[in-house]
């Protein structure tokens, strides 16, 4: 664990960043944040009227924000390829992927777990955001620097019994961050991720269902993390999981 870095001011200014699950906790937070520090966000999520709410408050803080209603349970790879041409097409490039996106339906063991939905759930937090990450990539080495961040999970806390599809994606998403850091250490695009501590959002209230909210921060306090390592300043964790407190 390490202290939360505080990026500098305005250091997305001039970048096009896509966040997934845009009106989730985390990601509703680090997309304010992310416009705050001048970039030119990308909301993606499935329910346009949630989508809008972020819109507007987004278009108060920074540039004015894009909308791109997706749902990651259905995509295919051509849904993803259409996303980054119009990304570059409206946009002019990208320069950043944060994926906050993510699908728990609540503790239970796998014998008992339906079929389609751990289907599901390996799907949208994992095989789907390797899938955007794809269709992007020959954007984000156009860029003179470029990030993909996965928000991944304590493993010592859901690779236990009754985490099911949700534990073992998270498992596979740090697999996963170490083989494309691999692949892309000498090039453009940094690749890192964020295992954010204990914060209050609907899966958690999903698996502590006796947990009083106030016992977790709000996933904001999270939200400078994603634009630290979003910006140049994120290179010094190039391949990393940037673990960090909250007091």
């Amino acid at each position: 664990m390490m202290a939360s870095p505080v990026p500098a001011p305005n250091s997305l200014v001039g970048r096009v960043i896509l966040v997934t699950g845009a009106y989730g906790g985390l990601g509703e937070a680090a997309a304010k944040a992310a416009a705050v520090a001048g970039a030119t966000v990308v909301l993606l999520g499935k329910k346009v009227p949630k989508l809008n709410r972020v819109y507007d408050a987004i278009g108060k803080l920074g540039p004015e924000p894009a909308l791109y209603p997706l749902d990651m349970r259905g995509a295919d790879p051509a849904d993803y390829d259409a996303m980054a041409d119009k990304i570059c097409a409206e946009l002019g490039g990208l320069n950043g992927i944060l994926h906050c996106a993510a699908d728990f339906s609540g503790l239970r063991p796998l014998e008992s777990t339906d079929p389609e939905e751990f289907v599901t759930q390996i799907h949208v937090n994992l095989t789907a955001p390797w899938l955007l990450t794809q269709a992007c990539m020959p954007a984000l080495r156009r860029a003179e620097d470029a990030a993909v961040v996965f928000v991944t999970e304590n493993r010592e806390r859901v690779n236990k019994a009754y985490w099911g599809a949700y534990g073992i994606a998270k498992a596979g998403l740090e697999g996963l961050v170490g083989i494309l850091h691999d692949e892309t250490d000498d090039g453009p695009v940094r690749v890192s991720a964020l295992q954010p501590g204990p914060m209050r959002t609907s899966i958690r209230a999903r698996a502590y269902v006796e947990e009083a909210a106030t016992d977790c921060p709000e996933p904001g306090i999270y939200a400078p993390a994603c634009v630290y390592l979003l910006s140049a300043e994120g290179a010094s964790h190039r391949g990393r999981i940037l673990r960090p407190e909250w007091s």
